[in-house]
């Protein structure tokens, strides 16, 4: 039988859009909680109510003229107050915090996609978090054509993000896997080009794993 670890922590699921994060998400939540984990899940921007206006600000699709420096400035404004009213209480606790994006979305949407230096983006990353990182990133990777023909079969009119072009978003998805090439003890990569079926089998796995060495 698995020991059960009552530390906190932090599991961020990352990936560009189409790629089923909001599906995989919650069966993130279900897998931890059928393995006796007390889980709290959240996203990034948002998770507060500061957090989900500043979110309602950046997506919204009349914005498209806002300077990524603004953008990147209100992202961590957003992750302050996150980190401030439901993450690090709920780390304290001894509760896992599952969490859709966190800042390796900012290196990769506003590093690799608007071009945003990495090294200014680490400076509000120590200011904001401290020492902070996420324990586990599952990163969802998909092909951009596959993810983008996704995206475009939900409902409703896409936001500021989902307006970009195939090469914005293919910036993205090489800034995701650099940084699981480069730091490979913290990311798994998820191959989410398949059937959910399958996609949920590779997740399964990486959790238990994890689990198991977590717990060891």
């Amino acid at each position: 039988m698995m020991a059960v670890d009552r530390r906190g922590c932090l599991i961020t699921i990352e990936g560009v859009e189409g790629v089923g994060k909001s599906t995989n998400i919650d069966f993130v939540q279900r897998h931890l909680q059928s393995r006796n984990r007390e889980v709290v899940l959240t996203r990034e921007p948002g998770g507060t109510t500061l957090g989900e206006e500043l979110r309602r600000l950046l997506l919204d699709h009349r914005r498209e003229g806002m300077v990524p420096d603004a953008e990147l400035l209100m992202i961590f404004a957003a992750r302050a107050e996150h980190l401030a009213r439901v993450i690090r209480p709920a780390l304290a606790a001894g509760r896992y915090v599952v969490c859709d994006r966190f800042t390796d979305a900012t290196y990769a949407y506003q590093g690799g996609g608007r071009g945003i230096a990495a090294a200014r983006i680490a400076v509000l990353e120590d200011w904001v978090q401290g020492e902070l990182r996420p324990d586990l990133t599952l990163i969802l990777d998909a092909p951009v054509e596959i993810g983008l023909r996704r995206a475009e079969g939900r409902k409703g009119e896409a936001d500021r993000f989902e307006k970009e072009d195939a090469a914005f978003f293919d910036r993205v998805r090489q800034d995701y896997l650099k940084r699981a090439r480069d730091q490979v003890q913290r990311y798994r990569v998820i191959d989410a080009g398949r059937d959910l079926s399958t996609v949920q089998t590779q997740i399964a796995a990486v959790l238990d794993a994890w689990l198991e060495g977590r717990a060891a």
